[in-house]
Protein backbone atom coordinates (compact mmCIF):
# COMPACT_ATOMS: atom_id res chain seq x y z
CA UNK A 1 0.00 0.00 0.00
CA UNK A 2 0.94 3.43 -1.05
CA UNK A 3 3.12 5.38 2.02
CA UNK A 4 1.18 8.37 1.05
CA UNK A 5 -2.17 7.88 2.14
CA UNK A 6 -3.70 11.19 -0.09
CA UNK A 7 -3.09 8.85 -3.11
CA UNK A 8 -6.24 7.14 -2.63
CA UNK A 9 -8.13 10.68 -2.86
CA UNK A 10 -6.00 11.87 -6.15
CA UNK A 11 -7.58 12.72 -9.45
CA UNK A 12 -6.10 9.95 -11.23
CA UNK A 13 -7.14 11.20 -14.77
CA UNK A 14 -5.07 14.18 -15.00
CA UNK A 15 -2.02 11.61 -14.61
CA UNK A 16 -3.36 9.56 -17.35
CA UNK A 17 -3.63 12.50 -19.51
CA UNK A 18 0.08 13.48 -18.73
CA UNK A 19 0.89 9.66 -19.67
CA UNK A 20 -1.18 9.93 -23.43
CA UNK A 21 0.41 13.27 -23.97
CA UNK A 22 3.85 11.90 -23.14
CA UNK A 23 2.85 8.77 -25.15
CA UNK A 24 1.73 10.57 -28.07
CA UNK A 25 5.41 12.47 -27.85
CA UNK A 26 7.03 9.51 -28.73
CA UNK A 27 4.85 7.47 -30.70
CA UNK A 28 6.92 6.52 -33.57
CA UNK A 29 5.61 7.37 -37.16
CA UNK A 30 8.23 5.83 -38.79
CA UNK A 31 8.42 2.17 -37.74
CA UNK A 32 10.25 2.25 -34.59
CA UNK A 33 9.81 0.92 -31.24
CA UNK A 34 8.17 3.83 -29.33
CA UNK A 35 9.58 3.15 -26.23
CA UNK A 36 11.91 0.48 -23.63
CA UNK A 37 10.28 -1.35 -20.66
CA UNK A 38 13.18 -3.20 -19.01
CA UNK A 39 11.48 -6.69 -17.65
CA UNK A 40 12.14 -9.62 -15.97
CA UNK A 41 9.45 -11.57 -17.06
CA UNK A 42 7.71 -11.15 -13.08
CA UNK A 43 4.87 -9.17 -12.94
CA UNK A 44 5.53 -5.68 -12.63
CA UNK A 45 7.46 -5.27 -15.80
CA UNK A 46 4.75 -7.50 -17.68
CA UNK A 47 2.01 -5.52 -16.63
CA UNK A 48 3.36 -2.50 -17.58
CA UNK A 49 4.65 -3.98 -21.40
CA UNK A 50 0.68 -5.28 -21.53
CA UNK A 51 -0.63 -1.78 -20.98
CA UNK A 52 1.37 -0.09 -23.26
CA UNK A 53 1.15 -2.81 -25.64
CA UNK A 54 -2.77 -3.31 -25.61
CA UNK A 55 -4.42 -0.39 -23.42
CA UNK A 56 -2.17 2.23 -25.31
CA UNK A 57 -0.81 0.66 -28.61
CA UNK A 58 2.62 1.34 -28.24
CA UNK A 59 5.10 -0.65 -29.49
CA UNK A 60 7.51 -1.50 -26.85
CA UNK A 61 11.02 -2.78 -26.91
CA UNK A 62 11.19 -4.93 -23.73
CA UNK A 63 15.00 -5.60 -22.49
CA UNK A 64 16.25 -8.26 -19.96
CA UNK A 65 19.51 -7.64 -18.14
CA UNK A 66 20.32 -11.45 -17.39
CA UNK A 67 21.11 -11.41 -13.18
CA UNK A 68 24.21 -13.94 -11.63
CA UNK A 69 22.10 -16.19 -10.48
CA UNK A 70 18.60 -16.54 -12.18
CA UNK A 71 16.33 -18.75 -10.84
CA UNK A 72 14.27 -21.59 -13.41
CA UNK A 73 11.43 -19.86 -12.22
CA UNK A 74 11.95 -16.85 -13.65
CA UNK A 75 13.82 -18.17 -16.96
CA UNK A 76 10.57 -19.78 -17.38
CA UNK A 77 8.68 -16.69 -16.96
CA UNK A 78 10.82 -14.69 -19.10
CA UNK A 79 10.08 -17.15 -21.83
CA UNK A 80 5.97 -17.13 -21.16
CA UNK A 81 6.21 -13.70 -21.36
CA UNK A 82 7.87 -13.35 -24.38
CA UNK A 83 5.56 -15.73 -26.02
CA UNK A 84 2.81 -13.86 -25.10
CA UNK A 85 3.86 -11.34 -27.70
CA UNK A 86 6.54 -9.01 -27.49
CA UNK A 87 10.04 -8.20 -28.98
CA UNK A 88 13.05 -8.87 -26.69
CA UNK A 89 16.51 -7.99 -26.18
CA UNK A 90 18.49 -10.56 -23.79
CA UNK A 91 21.45 -8.51 -22.75
CA UNK A 92 24.12 -10.91 -20.87
CA UNK A 93 27.53 -8.67 -19.47
CA UNK A 94 30.57 -10.07 -18.79
CA UNK A 95 29.89 -12.23 -16.19
CA UNK A 96 33.33 -11.79 -14.89
CA UNK A 97 32.83 -8.00 -14.66
CA UNK A 98 29.29 -8.55 -13.06
CA UNK A 99 30.59 -11.05 -9.92
CA UNK A 100 33.44 -8.11 -9.21
CA UNK A 101 30.87 -5.57 -9.03
CA UNK A 102 28.42 -7.60 -7.05
CA UNK A 103 31.48 -8.27 -4.81
CA UNK A 104 32.49 -4.90 -4.47
CA UNK A 105 28.93 -3.36 -4.05
CA UNK A 106 28.12 -5.70 -1.33
CA UNK A 107 31.36 -4.69 0.76
CA UNK A 108 30.59 -1.09 -0.31
CA UNK A 109 26.98 -0.83 0.19
CA UNK A 110 25.44 -4.31 1.46
CA UNK A 111 23.60 -4.79 -1.63
CA UNK A 112 24.51 -8.32 -3.10
CA UNK A 113 23.67 -7.77 -6.82
CA UNK A 114 25.15 -4.20 -7.13
CA UNK A 115 26.43 -4.56 -10.40
CA UNK A 116 23.69 -6.17 -11.83
CA UNK A 117 21.59 -3.32 -10.42
CA UNK A 118 23.71 -0.74 -12.14
CA UNK A 119 23.19 -3.01 -15.50
CA UNK A 120 19.79 -2.53 -15.83
CA UNK A 121 20.18 1.25 -15.80
CA UNK A 122 23.31 1.40 -17.68
CA UNK A 123 22.84 -1.55 -20.13
CA UNK A 124 19.38 -0.69 -20.76
CA UNK A 125 20.06 3.53 -21.86
CA UNK A 126 23.05 2.22 -23.68
CA UNK A 127 20.53 0.30 -25.84
CA UNK A 128 18.38 3.17 -25.68
CA UNK A 129 21.03 5.56 -27.39
CA UNK A 130 22.18 3.44 -29.90
CA UNK A 131 18.22 2.20 -30.72
CA UNK A 132 17.31 5.92 -31.00
CA UNK A 133 14.26 5.22 -28.17
CA UNK A 134 14.35 8.04 -25.95
CA UNK A 135 11.82 6.89 -23.78
CA UNK A 136 12.11 4.13 -20.87
CA UNK A 137 9.52 2.47 -18.90
CA UNK A 138 10.17 1.68 -15.17
CA UNK A 139 7.77 -0.01 -12.98
CA UNK A 140 6.91 1.38 -9.33
CA UNK A 141 8.77 4.27 -7.68
CA UNK A 142 9.69 2.60 -4.55
CA UNK A 143 11.19 5.74 -2.93
CA UNK A 144 7.88 7.22 -3.60
CA UNK A 145 5.39 3.90 -2.63
CA UNK A 146 7.20 2.21 0.12
CA UNK A 147 9.07 4.96 2.09
CA UNK A 148 12.45 7.11 1.22
CA UNK A 149 13.15 10.25 -0.90
CA UNK A 150 10.32 12.56 -1.64
CA UNK A 151 12.05 13.99 -4.58
CA UNK A 152 10.25 12.27 -7.68
CA UNK A 153 6.59 12.35 -6.12
CA UNK A 154 5.21 14.79 -7.90
CA UNK A 155 7.93 14.55 -10.99
CA UNK A 156 6.76 12.56 -14.36
CA UNK A 157 10.18 12.31 -15.16
CA UNK A 158 13.70 11.97 -13.61
CA UNK A 159 17.48 11.71 -14.58
CA UNK A 160 20.69 9.60 -14.94
CA UNK A 161 21.47 11.99 -11.73
CA UNK A 162 18.84 10.41 -9.81
CA UNK A 163 19.27 7.16 -10.62
CA UNK A 164 23.03 7.67 -9.07
CA UNK A 165 22.35 9.33 -6.02
CA UNK A 166 18.96 7.74 -5.22
CA UNK A 167 19.21 3.90 -6.52
CA UNK A 168 22.71 3.50 -6.45
CA UNK A 169 23.14 5.45 -3.11
CA UNK A 170 26.10 7.70 -4.40
CA UNK A 171 28.46 4.23 -4.40
CA UNK A 172 28.53 3.68 -8.20
CA UNK A 173 31.82 5.89 -8.82
CA UNK A 174 33.25 4.30 -5.27
CA UNK A 175 32.96 0.65 -6.39
CA UNK A 176 34.43 1.31 -10.03
CA UNK A 177 37.23 3.18 -8.08
CA UNK A 178 37.55 -0.56 -6.19
CA UNK A 179 37.34 -2.76 -10.06
CA UNK A 180 39.68 0.01 -11.44
CA UNK A 181 42.19 -0.29 -8.46
CA UNK A 182 42.56 -4.39 -9.26
CA UNK A 183 44.11 -3.77 -12.08
CA UNK A 184 42.59 -6.49 -14.14
CA UNK A 185 39.62 -4.95 -15.69
CA UNK A 186 39.68 -2.18 -18.43
CA UNK A 187 37.23 0.38 -19.07
CA UNK A 188 36.08 -1.40 -22.49
CA UNK A 189 35.28 -4.35 -19.95
CA UNK A 190 33.34 -1.99 -17.96
CA UNK A 191 31.21 -0.28 -20.99
CA UNK A 192 27.87 -1.66 -20.32
CA UNK A 193 28.07 -0.62 -16.69
CA UNK A 194 28.95 2.83 -17.83
CA UNK A 195 26.33 5.60 -18.31
CA UNK A 196 26.19 7.79 -21.50
CA UNK A 197 28.30 10.75 -21.32
CA UNK A 198 27.00 14.24 -20.96
CA UNK A 199 26.96 14.51 -24.74
CA UNK A 200 24.99 11.17 -25.37
CA UNK A 201 22.66 11.95 -22.71
CA UNK A 202 21.74 15.22 -24.31
CA UNK A 203 21.88 14.47 -27.97
CA UNK A 204 19.24 11.41 -27.19
CA UNK A 205 17.27 13.45 -25.15
CA UNK A 206 16.31 10.24 -22.98
CA UNK A 207 13.12 10.38 -21.10
CA UNK A 208 12.44 8.36 -17.61
CA UNK A 209 10.07 7.59 -16.15
CA UNK A 210 7.84 5.44 -13.30
CA UNK A 211 4.61 3.87 -14.71
CA UNK A 212 3.55 4.20 -10.91
CA UNK A 213 3.47 8.23 -11.67
CA UNK A 214 0.37 7.52 -13.68
CA UNK A 215 -2.09 4.77 -11.76
CA UNK A 216 -2.85 3.65 -8.63
CA UNK A 217 0.41 0.99 -8.05
CA UNK A 218 -1.35 -2.24 -6.76
CA UNK A 219 1.38 -5.44 -6.96
CA UNK A 220 -1.53 -8.21 -6.93
CA UNK A 221 -3.35 -6.84 -9.82
CA UNK A 222 -0.21 -6.46 -12.08
CA UNK A 223 0.52 -10.23 -10.70
CA UNK A 224 -3.32 -11.05 -12.05
CA UNK A 225 -2.73 -9.26 -15.33
CA UNK A 226 0.89 -10.73 -15.69
CA UNK A 227 -0.76 -14.32 -14.64
CA UNK A 228 -3.56 -14.07 -17.32
CA UNK A 229 -1.61 -12.54 -20.49
CA UNK A 230 1.52 -12.71 -19.94
CA UNK A 231 2.15 -16.59 -18.75
CA UNK A 232 3.20 -16.11 -15.23
CA UNK A 233 3.86 -19.05 -12.76
CA UNK A 234 4.55 -18.80 -9.09
CA UNK A 235 7.44 -20.83 -7.22
CA UNK A 236 5.39 -23.77 -5.22
CA UNK A 237 6.94 -22.25 -1.87
CA UNK A 238 6.22 -18.43 -0.60
CA UNK A 239 9.05 -16.35 -0.09
CA UNK A 240 11.22 -16.39 3.12
CA UNK A 241 9.72 -12.85 4.59
CA UNK A 242 5.99 -12.73 3.00
CA UNK A 243 3.22 -15.11 2.51
CA UNK A 244 3.30 -14.26 -1.50
CA UNK A 245 5.02 -16.89 -4.27
CA UNK A 246 4.69 -14.61 -7.19
CA UNK A 247 7.33 -12.06 -6.62
CA UNK A 248 11.40 -11.73 -6.73
CA UNK A 249 11.27 -14.98 -8.57
CA UNK A 250 14.30 -13.51 -11.51
CA UNK A 251 17.35 -14.58 -9.32
CA UNK A 252 18.71 -15.71 -6.03
CA UNK A 253 20.84 -12.53 -5.01
CA UNK A 254 17.55 -10.90 -3.23
CA UNK A 255 18.64 -11.01 -0.10
CA UNK A 256 15.98 -9.68 2.67
CA UNK A 257 16.92 -8.29 5.77
CA UNK A 258 20.14 -6.08 3.74
CA UNK A 259 18.55 -4.39 1.36
CA UNK A 260 14.81 -3.25 0.01
CA UNK A 261 16.88 -1.81 -2.76
CA UNK A 262 14.54 -4.04 -5.43
CA UNK A 263 11.53 -2.46 -4.30
CA UNK A 264 13.08 0.91 -5.88
CA UNK A 265 13.22 -0.52 -9.26
CA UNK A 266 10.51 -2.72 -10.04
CA UNK A 267 10.71 -5.02 -13.31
Amino acid sequence: MPVDGRKKNMDWSLREKKLIALLEKYRSTSGNFDCIVPVSGGKDGSYVSHQLKHKYGMNPLTITVKPALSLEVGNQNLENFIQSGYNHMHISCNPIVLDRLNKYGFIEKGFPYYGWLIAIMTAVIKTAVNFKIPLIFYGEDGEVEYGGSTESKNKALYDIEYMKHIYLEGGHEKVFDRIRSDGDISDADLTLFQFPTNNEISEAELSFTHWSYFEPWDSYRNYIVAKDYCGLIEKDEGNSDTFTNFSQNDQALYCSGLTNLDTKIAL
